[in-house]
């Protein structure tokens, strides 16, 4: 395949999760592309006023997943970008269960939909790296034919395997319909604002006590730009979707500007529960291990197959911290905890040391 083939540009593109940042942003980028006829946003839910102005040339339907059969298949839909996951639990919106149904359920719904809809021909959806897990026994780059070494203990991980397998199933059905997926690392830069982004913006950061994992980012804009080609052009199988290079977790925590307070293993999800105390955002397991555990991809397919590299890891990560320094103030409430945060884990390395023979 020639990289920028764009030979199969459809006319009728459909949108799920426009209500989200990244799908709204991406049905606005595919509306100003003046080779495609038509973009469709679907959503359960009204996108917010912050997308007003960016959504106006994006047609908006609301409408669940077990709906969409009869719309793909009356409006002679050509591609779908599902985009409509979601990547941590809301306790305040169903909590874990919601998220799988959304997930996995939704998923299972949509691609049931595609199937009946004669005139499909591409179909792009969003993964993610968290498909390979998070273990001591990784290897040091995970290529897209890697198996995980361990079933992810996070619901998002354990989420996207499901939703894989369901691609993959869809693949053997319709043939004739061009399916790409992509794994994207997490996202980062100056507009991002995600779990991993909330979780360098405090300020104080809990790491694994001896744990230093090498971590990839991938930069919002570069997330957009792969999603774009992926409609625009022809881009069959699979792809890990990340920034060159890696940061260990120290370095990052660093340049951030912010402070590590190292906990022992178990204590990080204590210090997960602080964080949400703090108000920086929700943890589960699959940050939790990636936090412990690193996790780097290879991302040369993607660089031959489309033709193009992300910036790096470092700078992401850099337009990120420049777009939010000095974005954190540090109350007295938020110190007290922070402390009693350094104490717990100095108590702790304590105990482990008096174990010891």
């Amino acid at each position: 395949m020639t990289p920028g083939d764009t030979t199969g540009v459809p006319g009728v593109v459909v949108v799920t999760g426009v209500g989200r940042y990244l799908g709204a942003h991406v049905a606005a980028r595919l509306a100003a592309d003046p080779r495609v006829e038509r973009v469709i946003g679907v959503d359960p839910t009204s996108p917010g006023p912050e997308f007003t102005d960016l959504l106006d040339r994006v047609e908006r339907v609301r409408l669940d997943p077990g709906s969409l059969g009869h719309f793909l298949a009356d409006l002679d839909v050509d591609a779908v970008v599902h985009l409509a996951l979601v990547s941590a639990p809301d306790p305040q919106n169903g909590g874990r269960s919601a998220m799988k149904e959304q997930n996995v359920i939704g998923t299972m719904q949509l691609l049931a939909a595609c199937q009946r809809a004669p005139r499909l021909r591409k179909l792009v959806v969003r993964s993610s790296t968290a498909a390979y897990g998070a273990s001591f026994r990784d290897p040091a780059v995970f290529t897209e034919e890697t198996e995980p070494r361990e079933v992810p203990r996070g619901g998002f991980g354990r989420d996207i395997l499901d939703i894989e397998g369901y691609v993959r199933g869809f693949r053997r059905r319709r043939p004739d319909v061009t399916a790409t997926v992509l794994r994207f690392a997490p996202f980062i830069g100056s507009t991002a604002d995600t779990t991993l982004t909330r979780y360098f913006s405090q300020p104080v950061v809990p790491t694994v006590f001896g744990r230093d994992p090498r971590l990839q980012f991938l930069h919002f804009d570069d997330a957009l730009e792969v999603l774009h080609r992926s409609i625009v052009e022809e881009h069959p199988g699979t792809y890990n979707v990340a920034g060159p290079g890696v940061l260990a977790l120290s370095q990052a925590i660093r340049r951030a500007g912010r402070v590590a307070v190292p906990v022992l293993e178990p204590g990080l999800s204590g210090g997960a529960a602080l964080a949400r105390t703090l108000g920086f955002g929700r943890y589960g397991l699959d940050q939790v291990d990636l936090f412990v555990h690193g996790r780097v991809v290879d991302t040369s397919r993607l660089e031959r197959e489309y033709g193009f590299t992300p910036r790096s890891t470092a700078a992401a990560f850099e337009e990120f911290i420049r777009a939010h320094h000095g974005g954190v103030v540090v109350t007295r409430q938020q110190l007290a905890l922070a402390e009693q945060l350094v104490l717990e884990g100095i108590r702790q390395v304590r105990s482990t040391v008096r174990e010891l023979p």
